[in-house]
């Protein structure tokens, strides 16, 4: 069985933390998805708005946590003399029956290359297979997404093929995915 949390927890890792958002994150996230590359590789719309920030931390997040549709995470990173968001990480897309669900992820500019994707996608991953109760936990990743490969990879996670032409981006795009996965069984934690 799966646990579902009625709120987001806080989980903390050596200078990086998840954590629920809040309103003061609506700023960080604005100016986070400003970059091209965001919106390129991920479903965060183009042309970011202040207005879109203000709705995913104050209609989608709940809203997503409460029909079980997805729980999200804000990436702190503490290693500065103050907390800076880093980025955001999720699950979504639950098989509940299955015990399988998917994770997803994206790191601003400014923290990338310094292996907060890689400790935060171990971190949830951990959170999911120890307290929530996952058997399988799936990445999928645009099939040009280098460096993402090389988080989930880093993470733990095998790569188990080409979903070719599996997304259609919002400009009409068709796009191959790979997948990547990791069984509980096989998990070696947080090392």
């Amino acid at each position: 069985m799966i646990w579902w949390p009625s709120e987001v927890p806080t989980l903390t890792y050596g200078t990086l933390t998840l954590r629920p958002s809040q309103e003061s994150d609506i700023e960080s996230i604005y100016q986070a998805c400003q970059d091209p590359l965001i919106s390129h590789f991920t479903t965060v719309p183009a042309n970011y708005t202040l207005e879109h920030a203000q709705s995913f931390v104050r209609q989608l997040d709940p809203e997503g946590l409460q029909s079980k549709r997805e729980i999200r995470f804000i990436i702190e990173n503490n290693q500065g003399a103050t907390p800076a968001l880093a980025g955001v990480i999720s699950f979504h897309s639950p098989n509940f029956n299955n015990k399988v669900a998917e994770i997803g992820y994206w790191i601003a500019k400014e923290h990338r290359g310094k292996s907060i994707g890689t400790t935060a996608v171990k971190v949830l991953t951990n959170f999911g297979f120890e307290t929530m109760g996952w058997n399988r936990i799936e990445a999928m990743i645009d099939h040009d997404n280098e460096a993402s490969k090389k988080v989930v990879t880093r993470a733990g996670y095998e790569h188990e093929g080409l979903l070719r032409q599996r997304v259609i981006r919002a400009n009409g795009d068709v796009i191959d995915m790979d997948l990547f996965a990791v069984l509980q069984k096989n998990w070696q934690g947080l090392s």
